[in-house]
């Protein structure tokens, strides 16, 4: 093979699956180098600040390639779920659209799982996954608001990682 062009849409697929574990892997990576160095809260820091950044990049990408509207509400934000890099790592996930409310819910997660099997303390993920879901939310539509159900260090709901609920402001 000498380029993507060459490839069958099962190799595609695959290496679509390669790529998102390869993110999900260098995510992983510099966050422990920080984590070892200087420790949790520092690691946490720049964990927050990229994820500020990179959301909104990544939502702006999906919202595009999606062809989504400006507005395109709940349903817009669960499509651009399905197609962000951890849907292909994190699977195992439930969304329940109801009239006034988006709940998503990722039943088993790649990053606690991974450091579970390390040994390591499980990564206390809330913090960062308010920045990462309400930053994201947002970039797709800015009327959605983001607030957290059951997240690591804070469970509430034991059958799954962690939940959250998106809502559109009222105005």
């Amino acid at each position: 093979m000498k380029n993507i062009d060459d490839l069958s849409k099962e190799q595609l697929k695959e290496l679509v699956l390669v790529y998102a574990k390869n993110f999900l892997a260098i995510d992983g990576v510099w966050f422990q180098s920080i984590e070892q160095k200087y420790g949790m809260t520092e690691a946490m820091y720049h964990d927050c600040e990229a994820w500020k950044r990179y959301s909104v990049i990544e939502a702006r990408r999906l919202k595009k390639f999606l062809k989504l509207s400006e507005h395109p509400g709940l349903e817009g934000l669960r499509q651009a779920f399905e197609f962000r890099f951890s849907a292909f790592v994190n699977p195992a996930v439930e969304y329940v659209l109801e009239k006034d409310a988006l709940i998503f819910k990722v039943i088993d997660c790649q990053v606690q799982s991974t450091r579970k099997r390390k040994g390591m303390d499980l990564h206390p993920c809330k913090q960062i996954g308010v920045i990462e879901y309400a930053y994201f939310a947002k970039a797709i539509d800015d009327r959605i608001e983001c607030n957290p159900i059951s997240c690591y260090p804070d469970i509430t709901d034991n059958s799954c990682a962690c939940s959250w609920v998106f809502t559109i402001k009222k105005e």
